[in-house]
């Protein structure tokens, strides 16, 4: 099964009823997002509109909005390039993050979570650390994006939720591409646990203090290890 039919035959009946440019957006950004398009790599519309099974108006509106978010440019006759995320780029990323999620943070711990929130968080984090146990990674990142994810959605603000997204997911590739070579994130794991029982005690500055910390040391690393491995770009 090629990946096009791949694509195909994974869509949900939800995103079966969603428009064509939806889905053409949805499917080009985590293609982009999973390294499947790489950094750098130039596609046509023609080319995108084949590898997704779809008419070429479609995805010409998701390469525009690509283009908005920040992840590609667009060039007349050439279609997209996937743009490369350099180590100081993916520096003001972090310090970007750290400022909106560690908001986020305190303002679930003010508003408090109920018994579900909590055990969902708990959830995210339990995975988290049964994906370390066995050394799987791709496992251990999808549980904590999913925490990151629902921490942001406990501030209950749209719009701080919708900068968070498009922000973090310029670095998510970078932190796919570094997710081999970091130590193993046990940290992590110890710093969204904290969070959580934060959120329970419902102490907004201690929350917030443990997320911009949290974030803040993954910044370092992430950047010290690009520029370590001489990556002048991702």
């Amino acid at each position: 099964m090629n990946r096009t039919t791949q694509v195909a035959a994974s869509l949900s009946e939800e995103e079966a009823r969603l428009p064509a440019s939806e889905r053409a957006y949805r499917q080009l950004k985590q293609l982009i997002l999973d390294n499947e398009i790489p950094a750098g790599s130039q596609m046509l519309e023609l080319e995108a509109a084949a590898r997704l099974g779809m008419s070429r108006t479609p995805v010409r509106e998701a390469m525009v909005r690509l283009e908005q978010e920040g992840m590609v440019e667009l060039r007349s006759r050439h279609g997209m390039r996937v743009l490369p995320i350099s180590p100081d780029a993916l520096a003001e990323i972090y310090e970007i993050l750290t400022a909106l999620e560690g908001a986020a943070a305190e303002a679930a711990a003010r508003k408090g979570a109920d018994d579900s929130q909590l055990a969902d968080l708990q959830h995210a984090v339990d995975d988290m650390e049964v994906a370390l146990a066995s050394d799987d990674l791709i496992r251990w990142s999808r549980a904590d994006a999913r925490f990151h994810r629902l921490l942001v959605e406990l501030a209950g603000n749209r719009r701080l939720a919708a900068l968070v997204e498009q922000v973090s997911d310029q670095a998510h590739r970078a932190r796919l591409t570094t997710l081999r070579m970091r130590p193993k994130p046990v940290g992590s794991n110890r710093d969204h646990a904290a969070l959580v029982q934060a959120i329970r005690d419902r102490d907004p500055q201690r929350a917030r203090d443990i997320h911009e910390q949290h974030r803040r040391r993954a910044a370092q690393m992430l950047v010290s290890l690009v520029r370590d491995f001489g990556l002048k770009q991702l």
